[in-house]
């Protein structure tokens, strides 16, 4: 379960698998986030933490414009078009959590992004409520997507009812846009207001330890392109870890052959471990059922019905089941 180099829904331009993935959900200091299933918005906008410089590019980045905008997020057909995931495998994948452990029908997915997942679950009889701060991808996913109830909310803060959900589905590192203590306390205590004593807290993110003596995935650029509606877009990655903040930082470079000048976007996630991950869960009053490496909607193999949770935690992604605690 190493980091893939192959694109596709949670594939990497980076060498670590589910990279291309998150870029859609959008999370942090908007109403919402954004998961798997579809863009999570989070990506890079107004308030997150800039890398200094223009990043990756070489020339181009000289002439280039650094923007709060994010080229997938922004555009989620675009984003559909350029992670397509026909067989629903993160939706699928939480549906298998949620039916193995018990949990009721009501069902929030906070970072819906463009709702693929939240359908998904809707599709398997449940009532979905869809969560994001982007305007945009929460469009798209009522007109695209519908069935599911799409609300605006940010994951850093969010309240949509007190025990108003049997489980809360966070997909895609969408969690992960929580930089901060303050913020992931803030996730977490809204995920319990939510819930429904003995609800379910599940979650997909990268791995915070699978980064520890693996430095070859990091600072060297990687290029990656695709064509859409006729313009060639290429993009140019580049990932640093900030160990003081404990994040790991992407500067991308975009460019297009249709004579736009060079976008420069950054972007970060929280790197948690998993032993940190137990131990902030705990403080908020859930226990543990599941945190493993996989098999999981964006690992290799991938996980297939049937496939039950493994035991190590060492790969690039952290597969969550968390139960909110009755006493």
């Amino acid at each position: 379960m190493s980091g893939v180099e192959a694109e596709g829904p949670g594939r990497s331009d980076s060498g670590v698998s589910g990279w291309g993935a998150e870029d859609s959900r959008t999370g942090g200091s908007r109403t919402g986030g954004s998961g798997a299933g579809g863009a999570r918005t989070h990506g890079s906008t107004a308030g997150e933490p800039r890398v200094g410089g223009a990043g990756a590019g070489g020339s181009d980045a000289r002439n280039s414009r650094t923007d709060s905008r994010n080229l997938l997020t922004d555009h989620p057909a675009l984003y559909e078009a350029r992670f397509p995931d026909p067989e629903r495998l993160a939706g699928r994948w939480a549906e298998d959590c949620l039916r193995r452990n018990g949990a009721g029908p009501r069902v929030l997915d906070i970072g819906c992004g463009t709702g693929r997942d939240a359908a998904r679950l809707h599709r398997e009889g449940r009532t979905v409520t869809g969560a994001d701060l982007s305007a945009a991808m929460l469009a798209h996913a009522r007109a695209h997507h519908p069935g599911p109830r799409y609300v605006r909310a940010d994951l850093h803060g969010f309240d949509l009812g007190r025990a108003a959900f049997d489980a809360v589905v966070c997909l895609d590192s969408a969690l992960l846009y929580c930089h901060t203590n303050a913020q992931l306390d803030g996730f977490l205590t809204s995920c319990r207001r939510a819930l429904t004593p003995g609800g379910l807290l599940v979650a997909e993110m990268r791995n915070g330890a699978y980064f520890l003596g693996r430095a070859a995935l990091l600072d060297a650029p990687r290029e990656t392109g695709f064509t859409w509606e006729g313009v060639h877009h290429r993009a140019t990655t580049t990932l640093t870890l900030d160990r003081t903040a404990q994040l790991l930082r992407r500067t991308r470079v975009w460019t297009t052959d249709d004579g736009a000048p060079p976008l420069v976007q950054h972007s970060a996630w929280r790197l948690l471990f998993p032993q940190e991950l137990r131990q902030l869960l705990a403080v908020h009053g859930f226990d543990v059922l599941e945190l493993h490496d996989g098999p999981g909607p964006r690992t290799e193999p991938p996980w297939r019905e049937g496939r039950l949770p493994g035991a190590s935690a060492d790969a690039d992604r952290l597969h969550l089941v968390a139960r909110h605690r009755t006493a």
